[in-house]
């Protein structure tokens, strides 16, 4: 672990202040994923700024329906909050999917949004990552390459500066997209919201940046629009117990009715963001839910997947889901579990499967 100070912020103008006016500076709040990062020399830090005990822990309504969510809050309190298992079941669902009870008693909502993109030679010093060392190139181009980026990525070759194939590694983050949060940012220049679409970035011209805030950027609260629909979140991983995604999906659908008033889709673990897919989403609208329906928007949504040596499987596992989290969601297909549960989000480990159609 590299050498770092410790500051401790006293409140958000503080933790911005100090963000602003010491060169590479990083909040932290949880610390679940940052420490190890830290840990592994892939973060280098000169000052850590513990934004832990400045507040931004409450949940409160919103007018007109919404829900804010304070940057703090833990990950085990809004999984099972009420108005959350309620009204935005995918986010209940992918919070409890995503860790253990102790992890989700430690980590922050904003933090869980932050976490860097994963790949196992990101978190080796000794292997070249233009995201941890800009420049060196990309040996998951070659390399093993089964859980990368079927959309959005980069690839340039593997020496290339510009290349990065890796993905977004939060739960959340999907179930968020699917519902279209807004985040409530603080700075220097004071406070400004930003649709969750325009948080993560894909890796372009630069890997080594996840997000588009500026380094005094603090995200204070998430803000989730009035939602009277049904949402829900699926998972398949390797093993049934807390491990990253293969591939996940959220949906979000309205009613009107017998028909689709508006479906909200997004994938994880397939970018470098939490992917939506707006074609397939568009498609549904005003039209009455069918299991051929929901595969043809599944087929729309995922034209143009570009996939790699070892995760050929991802694009059919991402259409599988998407169907099912419809016809889910519209009442065609009984849950497996309870909704607002990972018994709902999970679909089961599939230990073996290496890919490569």
């Amino acid at each position: 672990m590299n050498p770092f100070r410790y500051q401790h912020a006293t409140d958000v103008s503080d933790a911005v202040a100090i963000a602003g006016r010491l060169a590479d500076a990083q909040f932290i709040a949880g610390g679940t994923s940052q420490v190890d990062l830290l840990k592994e020399g892939v973060q280098r830090p000169a000052v850590l700024v513990d934004i832990f005990r400045i507040g931004l822990s409450e949940i409160t309504g919103l007018q007109g329906g919404g829900l804010s969510i304070g940057a703090n809050v833990r990950n085990s309190v809004a999984s099972d909050h009420l108005l959350i298992r309620e009204r935005y079941t995918a986010i209940a669902e992918a919070l409890h999917a995503g860790a253990s009870q102790q992890i989700r008693n430690m980590a922050s909502m904003a933090g869980n949004l932050l976490q860097r993109t994963r790949c196992p030679y990101l978190r080796d010093p000794a292997q070249r990552c233009n995201k941890r060392d800009p420049g060196t190139g990309c040996a998951a181009v070659e390399g093993f390459n089964r859980m990368h980026a079927i959309f959005g990525q980069t690839d340039e070759g593997a020496q290339s500066p510009r290349t990065c194939i890796a993905v977004h590694p939060s739960d959340m983050a999907v179930a968020m997209a699917a519902h279209e949060a807004v985040l409530v940012i603080y700075s220097r220049l004071g406070e400004r919201r930003i649709a969750f679409e325009d948080l993560h970035r894909l890796p372009e011209h630069d890997p080594p940046r996840d997000t588009n805030l500026a380094c005094d950027d603090l995200i204070v609260a998430i803000e989730l629009p009035a939602f009277r629909g049904k949402s829900h979140y699926l998972k398949v991983r390797d093993r049934a117990s807390y491990a990253y995604a293969l591939v996940s999906c959220a949906t979000a659908v309205e009613m009107d009715g017998d028909r689709i008033a508006s479906a909200r889709i997004a994938l994880g673990s397939v970018a470098h963001k939490p992917w939506r897919l707006f074609a397939a989403e568009a498609m549904l609208q005003g039209e009455r839910p069918s299991e051929e329906l929901f595969r043809r928007a599944a087929e729309v949504g995922l034209e143009g997947a570009r996939t790699y040596s070892m995760n050929g499987y991802k694009p059919d596992m991402a259409r599988v889901l998407v169907a099912r989290g419809l016809s889910e969601m519209t009442g065609l297909t009984p849950l497996q579990g309870t909704a607002g549960t990972a018994f709902a989000a999970s679909v089961g480990g599939i230990a073996g499967v290496i890919g490569g159609s």
